[in-house]
């Protein structure tokens, strides 16, 4: 009999996004649980693909990513945030954000470093610093608002302090940091050499006229941080896989070393593509007001339900909070909401390590009006 090695993670099994998504394909629901839109990205960029896979580009990428799409990226990110970061030694493409987090977080965590995650926080983060041998330091954002105690913060940073995780546009909650926010931070770390992990996927889905303040336009934080992107927000293309970090050049060398035995690179056709649809600035820049169309469209559908909730300042979810219905565990009301009323949201609870239970969920709006309109009248009758 084979005595097979113990789990690296003997705690986690299937995510709840996998298990949401499952339950509401069983139950025909609509699915307004995992993050992903139920419409098709750009013609012109599908069109773009097929054109570069015709045309040969069907083989490996450099491992750095196309340099045609790190020089975008460079030229971008100087026209939003006032920084150009060498497109050479300061720019990766990698496969999806999930990826380039990976990579930052294993190229610098090492045994005996401890991680400071604000939660309720993205799951993909705590696991990878487990795995690199390190500890992550949980601190909750502050209800109701889900924002930063960054006395809190303070508090919880010590000797064996690696790195900080922020994530802005926030999910779940779609809280948004502020350059206050970045002040603070730069001032809580200013003489360490505490590094930063900043996830800003959903940077261009900032709402009601606020801002979006990228760390890369802070030049104390700057210089010690990851930065990571995701083109598949962007474009409304998940399922293609693109995403991209930028980092100072040191910190870049090692993400790459790191980046080389995950994926080491990214599917050739679509990163040309990609490359050449940046060039339609209009799609992002106006990315704002079509995201916050959809969420005032649903908005306005659960002010006729018994959920209470504020309108999400930022990304493409909505929380909502339920105890005014039912005092049920979240992931045991969000199943009950899926097989009774054939609507599927995530559980905030799994955005947690101990599963605190503040009685919300999170639902995507990044889908089309028909999608938002009828699960709004499924979830009036709750």
């Amino acid at each position: 009999m084979i005595n097979y090695p113990s789990s690296k993670l003997p705690d986690i099994g299937s995510s709840i996004f996998t298990v949401m998504s499952s339950l509401a394909a069983e139950h025909k629901a609509i699915n307004l649980s995992q993050g992903f839109p139920d419409f098709n990205c750009p013609e012109p960029l599908i069109q773009l693909v097929s054109k570069y896979m015709q045309a040969g580009f069907n083989q490996y990428a450099p491992m750095t990513g196309m340099p045609q799409l790190r020089h975008k990226i460079s030229l971008k990110t100087d026209k939003m945030y006032g920084y150009c970061p060498n497109p050479e030694t300061e720019v990766t493409v990698t496969s999806g954000a999930t990826e380039a987090l990976n990579a930052a977080i294993t190229a610098v965590v090492k045994p005996g470093d401890e991680v400071v995650l604000l939660e309720p926080c993205y799951d993909s983060y705590a696991p990878v610093i487990r795995l690199c041998g390190g500890s992550p330091i949980y601190v909750p954002l502050a209800l109701p608002n889900f924002s930063v105690d960054w006395d809190h913060v303070k508090r919880r940073i010590s000797s064996r302090t690696r790195m900080i995780i922020i994530n802005t546009p926030h999910n779940p909650t779609g809280a948004v940091m502020s350059k206050h926010d970045m002040d603070t931070l730069a001032n809580l770390i200013e003489g360490t050499d505490i590094l930063v992990l900043s996830d800003e996927v959903y940077e261009h889905m900032v709402f009601d006229g606020q801002q979006h303040y990228s760390v890369l336009q802070h030049p104390q934080l700057r210089e010690r941080s990851f930065v990571v992107s995701s083109f598949g927000k962007t474009y409304h293309i998940t399922g293609w896989k693109i995403g991209y970090a930028v980092a100072p050049a040191q910190l870049t060398s090692e993400l790459r070393k790191m980046h080389q035995f995950i994926t080491f690179s990214s599917p050739t056709p679509l990163q040309l593509a990609i490359a050449d649809f940046m060039e339609e600035e209009k799609h992002y820049l106006e990315l704002p007001n079509f995201y916050q169309a959809k969420r005032d469209l649903f908005a306005a559908q659960l002010k006729n339900t018994r959920f209470e909730f504020i309108p999400s300042a930022g990304t493409y979810f909505q929380l909502v909070k339920y105890d005014s219905i039912t005092q049920e565990f979240d992931q045991d009301f969000a199943k009950r909401l899926t097989t009774e009323t054939g609507v599927a949201a995530i559980p905030v609870s799994a955005f947690y390590h101990d599963k605190t239970d503040n009685k919300y969920l999170r639902f995507c709006f990044a889908k089309s009006e028909e999608t938002l309109q009828a699960a709004g009248e499924k979830l009036a009758k709750v």
